[in-house]
């Protein structure tokens, strides 16, 4: 009935989307199994892309030539730029989705993907052969037999929902969970792990009072995150901003008793930076008052959802609570918030492609190592989905290093240190931000996409154009000088010190006062950049004023760099070298790092043990 295939991917949700276009267009046979080909490219919880760090991420992803960020412009109702008040390495761009468009956008790229086929039904096991995964066994108990499998379960894999004293199997409400897999891995010496994440109630927007609460409009100018996307809305949607109180406080204590998360139902652990209401009130006792941000599910619906009010609560309990947030007094709801305890895998079992070291050619991706959240899930699918190409057929796998991309942190934090509750991505995780910025992301890795064989030929020259434009307008500000007479009344204004003779542009730049539409003053800069696009002018202005700062953290990277150099191998016997510590010997022979440098940043492993493993190298 089935061809074999090069690449099975189990699992439609984000990571399972990008993991199967990366590997179908890099020249893969792929076969995408779902439980429901109608929630392909579900958005299960907040109807939002990107953010602080997240943004960055998507960005990446769009860079490498994968779909996340062509799909969230597409089906935007919203567009902000974050943190536009601090530097360049800090702004995150942010979308708020259609959910409806969203998934229907990503089916439509999907099946317009050369090399993708589709087939519904709930996977109950691998096939595996002599250690080496050799395809999936259905429910029905149809085998379906690849070179490849990339598992993306996302919180399916045993899933239960609790809502109050209430709970039942599930993956997302109104879906079944998946069964199997977990007791297969486990029989294969696989250690597995319970985490929790949880979503607020849905609220009809049509019994809102919005006069009660604060506006929140999108950005008049907008970025978006592919850069390919050039069309986007004329009109943008609100969002709105309210508070708790402690009368919403007094209400939701009254359901502790029966909460899953405090009577000991739940096991698993929960995200630390999305905390549900329930939990923020009890950690943070003497706060009056928590934000909630009123966000629409999309253009045409009138369902709300209540970021920051995330519960498991009794359903009555929620419904009492939320009816006394200002504007929600006469609410109705569509369904209440519940938590969600699923099955992860410690990623520390995983190899930096993101390959099991137990079984050769089984790559995981997204929650099932245990991160949470889109960005983090869809860039994980497509790391796994090149990597299991290329595994294949016989190629390195690919990987970013700390210095090219937030994903290269993300991983590498993931396979190094391992996680026991949800990991989420803050530029705080980054030692190098001020490199790993959201416009330089195309700069950074579409060449390596090129060459991958994930990024087109026009968006391949797109890049290149960018890059001369940026270059040749940082030449001609080196060169074109600054008239004082011209100038002097700008610097007045913004507060800098005024000219006194005739200086280059590129010396007066740098001033924090200015920015390089203020040099444009000066007719020739008028005139030269008047014909670029504004990312250029933008991307010019970022490397003249950080360009002490960027040159800094590139030493910096350059230096970590040289560990990652010193290649080690998986059959590298540790425990035969007695003077490392016996913490190292464990953690190095559990992780197997493929560098030095990743084993430099293995928790447990301390620089004596590195200097110890450099010298046992002739290093």
């Amino acid at each position: 009935m089935f061809q074999e295939y090069d690449v099975i991917v189990v699992g439609a949700g984000h990571a399972g989307c990008e993991a199967a276009v990366s590997a179908a267009n890099m020249g893969s046979k792929v076969l995408l199994v779902t439980m429901n080909m109608q929630t392909i490219g579900q958005m299960s919880c907040n109807p939002a892309m990107g953010g602080v760090a997240k943004g960055q991420i998507v960005r990446e992803i769009d860079a490498l030539g994968g779909y996340s960020g062509i799909v969230s412009d597409k089906s935007m109702i919203q567009f902000r730029m974050l943190n536009m008040s601090k530097g360049p390495a800090m702004w995150s761009p942010r979308t708020q989705n259609d959910r409806m468009v969203f998934a229907n956008e990503w089916r439509m790229m999907l099946e317009q993907t050369p090399n993708i086929d589709f087939w519904q039904e709930m996977v109950m096991g691998l096939l595996v052969e002599d250690g080496v995964v050799k395809g999936v066994k259905t429910q029905i108990g149809i085998e379906i037999r690849s070179k490849a499998v990339v598992l993306t379960n996302g919180t399916f894999l045993n899933g239960l929902i609790h809502i109050g004293e209430k709970q039942f199997g599930g993956g997302r409400m109104g879906e079944r969970a998946a069964v199997g897999i977990t007791a297969q891995l486990i029989e294969l010496g696989f250690e597995a792990g319970r985490m929790k994440t949880g979503t607020p109630p849905r609220i009809d927007g049509r019994s809102l009072n919005y006069n009660a609460m604060e506006v929140q409009h999108g950005d008049e100018d907008i970025t978006g995150f592919s850069y390919l996307s050039k069309e986007f809305p004329v009109k943008q949607r609100p969002c709105h901003i309210t508070f708790t109180n402690p009368k919403v406080h007094e209400i939701l204590k009254t359901g502790f008793e029966k909460s899953p998360m405090f009577n000991g139902r739940i096991r698993g652990l929960g995200p630390r930076y999305c905390p549900s209401i329930e939990d923020k009130i009890n950690r943070f006792a003497d706060r009056e008052r928590h934000q909630l941000f009123v966000e629409p599910e999309g253009w045409d619906t009138v369902e709300i959802y209540v970021n920051g009010f995330s519960s498991s609560l009794p359903e009555d309990v929620q419904m009492k609570a939320i009816q006394m947030v200002p504007g929600f007094e006469n609410c109705k709801m569509f369904r209440p918030g519940y938590a969600i305890e699923y099955d992860y895998f410690p990623p520390t079992q995983l190899k930096i492609s993101l390959e099991t070291h137990l079984v050769e050619n089984l790559f995981f991706a997204g929650q099932i190592n245990g991160t949470t959240g889109y960005e983090e899930a869809a860039c994980q699918g497509m790391m796994a989905g090149i990597n299991a190409h290329n595994k294949i057929n016989e190629k390195a796998p690919f990987v970013l290093k700390r210095d090219e991309a937030y994903i290269g942190v993300l991983i590498d934090d993931l396979i190094n240190k391992g996680t026991n509750e949800p990991y989420r991505m803050f530029t705080s995780r980054a030692e190098f931000r001020i490199l790993l910025r959201q416009d330089n992301a195309d700069l950074r890795l579409t060449k390596k996409g090129y060459e991958l064989g994930t990024v087109s030929e026009d968006r391949y020259q797109k890049m290149l154009k960018k890059e001369e434009g940026t270059n040749e307008l940082i030449r001609f500000l080196k060169k074109q000088s600054l008239n004082p007479d011209v100038m002097n009344p700008v610097l007045g204004e913004r507060g800098t010190a005024l000219l006194k003779q005739k200086v280059k542009a590129v010396t007066v730049i740098t001033r924090p006062q200015l920015s390089l539409s203020d040099l444009m003053t000066e007719p020739a800069i008028n005139d030269y950049c008047s014909v670029l696009e504004d990312e250029v002018v933008q991307q010019a202005e970022i490397l003249l004023k950080y360009a002490g700062y960027i040159e800094k953290e590139k030493e910096t990277a350059d230096k970590m760099n040289r560990l990652e150099d010193i290649k080690l191998y998986e059959t590298f016997d540790y425990n035969s070298i007695t003077s490392l510590s016996s913490e190292a010997r464990e953690k190095l022979t559990k992780v197997k790092p493929s560098t030095l440098g990743q084993a430099s940043r293995i928790s447990g492993v301390s620089p004596s043990d590195i200097s110890i493993l450099m010298v046992h190298l002739g290093r």
